[in-house]
């Protein structure tokens, strides 16, 4: 019985992996879907814990996008509500043809054409995968639903069912066994098979497997409270809202528990036993689950509000270190969707160098106006080397997080792009030695007295806009697809830059001719050379996200 749990949940991991692989770009782009309206979020997470059947890693994952700001409490609370309705996918799978088909005439041939399908070599194996996982899963389902029935009669196994004539106290019991049974092995899906077949073979009634359903639905949100330990308070208070709604979700549904009973058997053809029985169960899951997420669905933003009012905002210090906000557990349910996760820390990254940058033009600007220049320039590489290091932490644990994606199942196009990523970083913590640079030869400049008269400071802060503006397309575009006419303006941008230089260049060599200071106009030179490599950098990451 153990190894036919084991088989099931093994089936169902081989294809939610294959669904991933075949599904990956589109997978990426569900996020952006997410940041939609509230309608948008509930089919997103519907649609997301359909494809890796499993609410627990899906609510998971919400937790981590929220610690890491790509979604708003609002926003998760839409996500959290589809996934749980998402979660009875597979108790519909499992109610309509694991116990109406000879499972077992299905699920070998599933498994050898899905294995012979997935060591092909063609570019759509993720296919085989599918395959092999349905008739795993299946399979698995075969062997529980034999030896349960087979170990009916034991009294060591039928002791499960013992409290299934006593009323509404088998209702309790059941809450409590569905409730543990989904802590331990992790998934209400997997929960959702157990008490199908138990109902199937005659162990448990009807009312008592509605039962465990429901604490199935609490038992499922352990994953969630784990995932928020250490977490932001945002994330904390997301993980609260799953807490929460499906805990107040089995409170009225307890109180209402006949007439809802009563309604699923209206709708639903059949009597509640043999095969039938595991349809009601289905269908009382899903009316169950839809009918919460109706109520609570017009109250989305005084929910949100009650949960910021529980956990309340604490001041946070703000850290000198990089600790990068990615759940562990989350890592490999949805290997495809951490390459979006890692994009969003990339822009972070991204945008630090353009803060770094913007605060050194801003202090260029001003410098001839500011009464103690050596102090400001001191104060100012301090707040540049601090975010430099910053950045460094930044890439090296990024780029370790990312290889470790690359142990992970992902597909080809996927696997390209997160080694372009890796280069990206690379790049990215070079641009932010540039600028760290850029502010020691500015600190130079102000302590040998070599400050840039008037005009040479009319003629700089143009060419420092023009840079300026490409850390701030770059920092935009990072992580999307370029259009014709962004590639259009990077061309124009670096043109114009490299145009500016050799003029700027030219004109510093004119007034060395004429006689001015060496020096100075060596220094002026150097920041305008190591100025247009920032540009050089900001081309090379943009051709190589567009490719």
């Amino acid at each position: 019985m153990i190894g036919g749990l084991c088989m099931f949940l093994l089936g169902m991991k081989i294809m939610s992996e294959g669904i991933q692989q075949s599904a990956g770009d589109r997978m990426r782009k569900t996020l952006n879907f997410m940041t939609g309206n509230r309608f948008a979020g509930v089919l997103t997470g519907f649609t997301l814990t359909a494809v890796i059947q499993s609410s627990s890693a899906a609510t998971v994952m919400v937790v981590s996008f929220v610690n890491a700001g790509l979604l708003t409490l609002t926003q998760s609370i839409g996500v959290i509500m589809g996934a749980n309705v998402g979660t009875t996918v597979t108790a519909w799978i499992v109610s309509l043809v694991g116990f109406s088909l000879q499972i077992t005439s299905l699920a070998l041939p599933a498994v050898g054409i899905g294995f012979i399908l997935k060591v092909m070599k063609w570019k759509h194996k993720s296919i085989g995968e599918i395959v092999m996982g349905f008739g795993l899963l299946f399979l698995g389902l075969y062997f529980l639903t034999r030896e349960m029935n087979s170990l009916y009669n034991e009294e060591s196994f039928t002791a499960i069912g013992a409290f299934r004539d006593m009323g509404f106290l088998a209702v309790l019991t059941g809450i409590g066994a569905g409730f543990l049974m989904t802590i331990l092995i992790h998934s209400s899906s997997a929960t959702s098979a157990i008490v199908l077949t138990m109902a199937f073979n005659g162990i448990i009634t009807y009312e008592m497997g509605a039962g465990m359903i429901l604490g199935a639905s609490i038992g499922t949100t352990i994953d969630a409270v784990l995932s928020a330990i250490g977490a932001n308070t945002e994330a904390k208070r997301s993980a609260l809202v799953h807490v929460l709604f499906n805990a107040i979700g089995v409170c009225w549904a307890l109180i209402f528990f006949n007439p809802l009973l009563a309604l699923v058997n209206a709708i639903t053809p059949g009597i509640p036993a043999g095969i039938g029985v595991t349809t009601h169960i289905a269908m009382f899951q899903t009316v169950y689950k839809v009918v919460n997420t109706i109520l609570f669905f017009p109250f989305v933003s005084h929910y949100a509000r009650l949960i910021c009012f529980i956990i309340r905002e604490k001041p946070e210090e703000i850290s000198k270190h990089y600790k990068f906000a990615y759940l562990s557990s989350a890592k490999t349910s949805t290997p495809e969707l951490n390459i979006l996760r890692a994009e969003k820390e990339i822009r972070d990254m991204a945008g630090i160098v353009s803060s770094m940058y913007a605060s050194f033009s801003e202090l260029l600007r001003n410098l001839r106006e500011t009464k103690d220049r050596e102090d400001a320039v001191v104060k100012f590489c301090g707040e540049m080397k601090q975010k430099e290091e910053y950045v460094d932490q930044m890439r090296e644990t990024l780029t370790a997080f990312l290889i470790e994606c690359t142990h992970t199942r992902l597909n080809p196009h996927s696997e390209r792009r997160v080694s372009r990523l890796m280069r990206v970083t690379g790049d990215i913590e070079e641009m932010s030695d540039e600028c760290y640079g850029i502010s020691r030869l500015l600190e130079k400049s102000v302590r040998k007295k070599r400050i840039f008269k008037k005009d040479e400071m009319d003629e700089l802060v143009p060419y420092v806009g023009q840079v300026e503006e490409f850390l701030g397309l770059l920092h935009d575009k990072l992580g999307q697809s370029l259009t014709v006419k962004s590639t259009i303006q990077t061309k124009k941008l670096e043109s114009d830059i490299g145009k500016s230089r050799k003029q700027l260049q030219k004109l510093s060599r004119k007034r060395i001719e004429a006689g001015k200071d060496v020096q100075t106009e060596l220094l002026f030179i150097d920041l305008v050379r190591r100025i247009e490599k920032l540009g050089d950098y900001c081309m090379n990451i943009t051709e190589k996200i567009s490719s």
